[in-house]
């Protein structure tokens, strides 16, 4: 009887460790199709299907609805249209997920406040996303502005 109880309570364990692990690559994979596909490529109506009617992005002194967050985002490809957003690693525990990403373009327009300059910029940026039932519900980012506003020559660069 002891074996039975002692198998059965392996066999629960190791269920649902691999339905967490099963729902976290799910999670993984939600993030990487909004980085790819809307940040990077712009598609706007995926986040229909991506985030979630009530998705607020936390930011330090201000909280944005999905409205504000993709707002900014079109921003960011008026004033860099061959703008990539890449997803270099992504790591997932519960329902967060992790995504330490690199932006590269060329800022050829206006758009969140900055001019066209021509330049070229790279930067690294972190987001935590949380994802519920398939769709992204909150946010946390951070990203080198400094080091962007010194590529595009609108602050001067530290010697």
């Amino acid at each position: 009887m002891k074996i039975i109880i002692s198998v059965s309570a392996c066999s629960l364990l190791l269920a649902g460790s691999l339905f967490a692990s099963s729902l976290q690559e799910q999670n993984k994979a939600v993030a990487r199709r909004a980085f790819e596909e809307i940040l990077s490529q712009g598609h706007y109506a995926l986040a229909e299907q991506l985030y979630a009617r009530d998705f607020i992005n936390h930011g330090i002194h201000h909280d944005a609805s999905l409205e504000e967050d993709q707002a900014a985002l079109k921003g960011w490809h008026q004033a860099f249209s061959d703008i990539a957003i890449v997803p270099e690693k992504l790591i997932a525990e519960g329902d967060l997920v992790t995504i330490y990403w690199i932006a590269r373009g060329t800022n050829t327009g206006t758009g969140n406040g900055l001019p066209a300059t021509g330049k070229k910029a790279e930067l690294a940026g972190i987001t935590i996303w949380r994802i519920v039932d398939g769709k992204i519900k909150e946010e946390w980012s951070a990203f080198d502005q400094l080091s962007m506003m010194q590529q595009l020559g609108l602050l001067p660069a530290n010697k």
